[in-house]
């Protein structure tokens, strides 16, 4: 029998598998309220227009959306893409945008372009579970920087960028896990310090559109005049996950490695769907489903909230986020989310511990008595109901 635990790359010995993708498991036992993954709200995906642009696809252009297609992506999705960011406050052409299959993949491919082993990358604490994994697979060490209810501290940033990391890597929007937002103060510091330390941001997007409350803010690479930030962005919070489509943009010298990298990972991105979206999407129909998903999240945001008001003992504070898809819980010092989260599922409610979010290389931090929370997946009659058994099983019952 070949032995095929002896010929893994030594890259693999840091890989392990997303907490989150198997607390998914976890939704599939009977009567379980989850609270735990990221997952958009099934019931409001546009599946009639989806049916109906696939079939004006097919009949106009079916032999072009069935045929391979170029490795930078669909020249009028990338357009649309440069379009929105440039109306943002950015200044960007086709040739700074590559369509890739979720945001997710962008992340990997940053990190098979930049990352050497045990090069140090500046992260948020707590961060994006994804990225974490991406990066830890080209055996990164990390530098955290706290959050606040205002963003990543900009006064500890400064500190931690003397160490000169490869770069930082920054959720401005409704931040996953802590759902919080930066503030337009800390983003103006955060690009004038990545000039100051040369120090490129890898700027991460996929919630900035879901905004419930207060005015919108300009992203980093509409701040930046220096070509120092890649943003990424999705659309599987505006439109469906099931499409796997994302995008990064940022200066053309970085793009063309990073076209590089994705030949060799999947040649391109999917033609069928880049090529149904922009038929979906040119004639605005992006907006008007916004404003639908915006309600809806809203509405359960608030149900969420109210409820942790009503459930949650003494001693258990969370954050109030102004859009996006999460909030995070912190309970006493003394209590361990790992102990909380073993009474939920007996309690039939589902939640991520916190500790998911801390990179392990950067020991000395370890969210353990944090969880995260989604409400977009939820049914509102089902998010009180869920909170009520979380809050027992805080309690120790």
């Amino acid at each position: 029998m070949t032995t095929w635990n002896k010929r893994y790359a030594k890259r693999m010995d840091g890989v392990n598998s997303s907490i989150i993708r198997e607390l998914l498991k976890l939704t599939q036992i009977p009567g379980i309220i989850s609270f735990a993954g990221g997952l958009p709200a099934p019931e409001i995906f546009p599946t009639e227009i989806c049916a109906e642009a696939t079939v004006h696809l097919m009949k106009e252009q079916g032999q072009q959306a069935l045929q391979y297609s170029t490795t930078e992506g669909y020249a009028p999705l990338r357009q649309f893409i440069a379009d929105k960011l440039n109306k943002m406050g950015a200044n960007l052409t086709v040739d700074n945008v590559r369509i890739t299959s979720g945001s997710q993949q962008g992340l990997d491919l940053i990190g098979k372009i930049m990352v050497d082993p045990h090069d140090k990358i500046l992260v948020e604490r707590p961060s994006y579970l994804g990225a974490l994994q991406a990066w830890q697979a080209y055996q990164a060490d990390f530098i955290s920087v706290p959050i606040d209810n205002d963003g990543i501290d900009v006064d500890k940033l400064e500190e931690a960028l003397q160490s000169k990391p490869k770069f930082m890597y920054i959720l401005p929007n409704f931040q996953n896990p802590a759902g919080v937002t930066l503030s337009l103060e800390r983003r103006k510091k955060i690009v004038a310090l990545s000039k100051q330390y040369d120090v490129p941001i890898i700027e991460d997007d996929p919630y900035g559109e879901l905004r419930y409350e207060g005015e919108d803010l300009p992203p980093l690479i509409a701040l930046d005049e220096d070509d120092s930030v890649m943003y990424l962005g999705t659309f599987s919070k505006t439109f469906a996950p099931g499409l796997r489509l994302g995008w990064v943009a940022g200066p053309e010298s970085v793009i063309q490695k990073f076209t590089m990298a994705k030949q060799g990972a999947d040649l391109h991105t999917s033609t069928f769907t880049q090529m149904l979206l922009y038929e979906i999407a040119k004639d605005g129909f992006l907006d008007e489903h916004r404003q639908l998903i915006r309600r809806v999240y809203k509405e359960r945001r608030d149900i969420m909230l109210d409820s942790l008001e009503k459930h949650m003992p003494e001693g258990v504070t969370w954050t109030r986020p102004f859009g996006g898809l999460f909030l995070w819980v912190t309970l006493p010092e003394t209590m361990q989310a790992r102990d909380v989260f073993d009474r939920a599922i007996k309690n039939k409610v589902a939640f991520v511990p916190g500790y998911a979010f801390f990179p392990e290389s950067d020991s000395g931090y370890t969210g353990h008595n944090s969880m995260r929370l989604n409400f977009s997946n939820a049914a509102p009659d089902k998010i009180e109901i869920g909170i009520e058994r979380l809050g027992r099983a805080i309690r120790g019952s």
